[in-house]
């Protein structure tokens, strides 16, 4: 994966407000194999603004538009199953075989399952003349 000392926050990778990092060691050889940037209070205030500020937008978003997101997420997760699965193994010590199935195929399949059941999903429902929203 990349750009491990900054954080994605309202559409933009961005520095952290601290300077503090840690190296993550992959457990499999004890060897440090990346070093990732330490969030603040002002890093997580400052994500926290940027998602309630997204809320106001994303939550006029109609079912159809949704799962066109949700669909092209499942896409690009699995255009990158491979890193997924490679950053399994090095940052938990995963096998091979389990980072790819179990582990980042979990993902593939939490993704479709999530995209199923909205496509099933009511958000609207008539009862006698009460509609419940």
């Amino acid at each position: 994966m990349s750009n491990n000392l900054k954080f994605y926050i309202d559409g933009a990778w961005v520095e952290p407000s601290g300077t503090k990092t840690l190296e993550v060691i992959d457990p499999a050889t004890e060897e440090p194999f990346t070093t990732i940037a330490l969030g603040t209070e002002a890093d997580v205030d400052r994500a926290v603004k940027a998602a309630r500020k997204a809320f106001t937008t994303f939550s006029l978003t109609t079912k159809a538009e949704r799962l066109a997101l949700m669909r092209k997420l499942l896409e690009v997760y699995n255009k990158r199953f491979a890193d997924v699965a490679d950053a399994l193994m090095r940052e938990m010590g995963a096998p091979k075989k389990l980072a790819h199935t179990a582990q980042a195929g979990m993902g593939t399949a939490h993704l479709a399952k999530m995209i199923e059941t909205l496509e099933h999903f009511e958000f609207e429902e008539l009862r006698g003349t009460t509609l419940i929203a």
